[in-house]
């Protein structure tokens, strides 16, 4: 059932329990560490003002920034009901396809977005399962040595769980984050009520008069406050699995209540005990339910990572199809839930890194430097890329364009640039990470644009070529030949030297290319184009979405009736496996050519990644010059 469906009252019960655990438990798991650390680096000092003044910052940076901007905005921008940067960088792309400049530079600004994206992918699993477990150092300090041990056990067991799937730990994501949130608000609501004075500040001029009275100091506190909304992408990635009215029934009832409640919980706490600033959120709880709580708020990270993790994979998987990154071995873990997928090397690659954060970095506090420059630069992105969707996509007028986007865009330029004040105390490390990322992204894609030139300035095309060789046709051999081609109009590669090598053609030949669109799911009804190029030849085009499984064997039964023979033991399929020799000269700097062999050197099996059947492949290798 598609997102814009209209469902049942009980479908959409369980759609917002299932929408707690998978998109809110990052932003769910933040009163771990959020309010700590605004006033953990000394620059905000803990007195009554600041305090008020602060939870007025979070109170309204929530309001505006999920509330606001990704609940009522950035949710109707869905791509046939699918969400994401990827979803947003193939709406924006379209929209303006008819101005090249534009759409290469909006290509270029989403690529990064993607990049940037596995930077908070590895800090977001290490800052939330760490400030959990930090738990024990108050509910039983003389484990406080075991902090760090614990927590890299937590993180290597979730990441070797991964293989075997998440579909039945999956079902109990929403109820155990249920319970986290009545958690929040039964440790928050006591001393809301002990001392109610600390509502006042859910008036925003709190807010401007702690900016007013310390712009300084109110602006470095950004970097902090801005940890309140982390997690608030997911809202909007994860559209596609649960539809926009249980995302935000879930927000609305569920989760900003809660958090509201715990964060002035905190603050109220803190206007009585100022000391408590070292770790308010375990504070609040009676000496009896801090050790429970540790166990309940590290399997609440636990569940917030996962969902990262999850949607990682995802992320990947896309970015494949599209072109965006090599081909990577994807195995589905669920026969009934497409959705469901373990991608090997993203999964240990993030693990690595992960664990040299915690190495690196040792405490939530010192993580926190690192947090929030990925998460306001992708925040950023989505708001710029938002404004082309809305403007030459929706064709709304450019004031109105302006005035939507520009609000947020100011805030978020306002937040990001808070938080490069951490880039030398940490901030540094997702931006290495998304860098290195975009790194390989944008020479993967332009080394395969270069060989797509190369292959096309030395290619024959195709009809011509037939009509060439059926002048003096070769021995004709029983059976369907199946030749994969990227480009349908030139003559592939391995047709040449099977010709050339063993100077048969089959009785019945078809040249398929397999086209990825930037629409998420294309039907059965549009997968297939035909053409008869005479000879009992074709030319077939496969339509695939880019979360779509690219099946070629599955989409070929769609010919059946149409007087192609398919039967699985005389279909032949016929692969070019070409090898890339990096030379000087015009292309990519040298360097970068020889990543772009290695990447594809090392890509998952085109035949793997097409479903093709491993008996009954033919592969013959060309030597392309970049």
């Amino acid at each position: 059932m598609s997102a814009s469906q209209p469902r049942s009252p009980g479908a959409i019960a369980a759609l917002t329990l299932g929408a707690l655990g998978v998109v809110y438990g990052d932003i769910g798991t933040s009163p771990l560490y959020a309010l700590k650390e605004v006033f953990h680096g000394g620059h905000v000092a803990a007195t009554h003002d600041n305090i008020l003044g602060v939870l007025s910052l979070i109170f309204w940076t929530m309001t505006i920034i999920v509330s606001l901007k990704y609940v009522l905005l950035i949710l109707r921008a869905d791509n046939n009901g699918e969400g994401g940067l990827i979803a947003m960088l193939a709406l924006a792309t379209h929209a303006v396809r008819d101005r090249p400049r534009l759409h290469d530079a909006l290509m270029l600004v989403g690529l990064f977005g993607t990049a940037i994206f596995y930077g908070d992918g590895v800090i977001t699993p290490a800052i939330s399962v760490l400030s959990a477990v930090e738990g024990l150092r108050v509910a039983a300090p003389a484990l406080q040595h075991v902090v760090i041990p614990i927590t890299l056990v937590v993180l290597t067991a979730l990441f070797a769980v991964q293989r075997f799937g998440t579909g039945g730990i999956g079902r109990a994501f929403g109820p155990i984050t249920l319970v986290w949130f009545v958690a929040l608000v039964a440790l928050g609501l006591p001393h809301v009520i002990a001392n109610p004075h600390v509502l006042v500040a859910l008036n925003p001029l709190y807010a401007a008069v702690f900016f007013a009275e310390n712009p300084l100091v109110a602006f470095i506190g950004l970097g902090a406050v801005v940890l309140v909304v982390t997690g608030g992408e997911a809202l909007y990635a994860d559209m596609g699995h649960f539809g926009r009215l249980p995302i935000r029934i879930a927000w609305y009832g569920f989760v900003m209540p809660a958090l509201v409640v715990n964060y002035f919980g905190q603050g109220a706490m803190l206007l009585e005990h100022p000391e408590a600033i070292e770790n308010p959120f375990y504070l609040m709880a009676p000496d009896w339910a801090r050790l429970p709580l540790v166990f309940l708020a590290t399997a609440a990270t636990v569940i917030a990572s996962q969902a990262l993790i999850s949607a990682a994979f995802s992320v990947t998987k896309q970015a494949a199809q599209l072109g965006i990154l090599p081909r990577l071995r994807v195995l589905h873990t669920s026969v009934r839930d497409t959705g469901q997928i373990y991608v090997p090397f993203v999964n240990w690659g993030l693990y690595v890194f992960i664990v040299l954060a915690v190495a690196l970095f040792k405490s939530s506090s010192n993580l926190a430097s690192a947090y929030g420059i990925a998460v306001t630069l992708d925040m950023t992105i989505t708001t710029v890329m938002t404004f082309f969707v809305i403007r030459y996509g929706w064709k709304y007028p450019l004031w109105l364009c302006l005035l939507a986007t520009g609000f947020f865009f100011v805030i978020d330029v306002t937040f990001f640039a808070s938080n490069m004040l951490k880039l030398v105390a940490g901030g540094w490390f997702p931006l290495v990470i998304g860098v290195g990322m975009f790194t390989l992204m944008l020479t993967w894609r332009t080394g395969r644009r270069l060989m797509a030139e190369r292959l096309k300035h030395d290619a024959i095309d195709l009809k011509s070529f037939l009509d060439a060789v059926f002048v003096s046709p070769p021995t004709r051999v029983p059976g369907t030949a199946v030749f994969l081609n990227a480009d349908p109009d030139i003559t592939p590669n391995a047709l040449l030297h099977n010709l050339k090598h063993n100077k048969v053609f089959h009785d019945y030949n078809l040249f398929v290319s397999v086209k990825h669109h930037d629409v998420p799911w294309i039907g059965f009804d549009k997968r297939i184009e035909m053409e008869s190029l005479g000879h009992d030849c074709w030319q077939v085009i496969l339509n695939f979405g880019f979360k779509n499984d690219p099946d070629v064997p599955e989409a070929l039964k769609l010919l059946e009736g149409r007087g192609v023979p398919l039967d699985d033991m005389d279909t032949s399929y016929f692969l070019s496996r070409d090898i890339v020799a990096p030379t000087v000269g015009a292309g990519m700097a040298i360097w970068r050519e020889k990543l772009f062999a290695g990447m594809h050197r090392n890509a998952a099996a085109a035949a793997d990644f097409l479903n093709l059947p491993a008996n009954r492949v033919v592969e013959l290798g060309t030597k392309v010059e970049i």
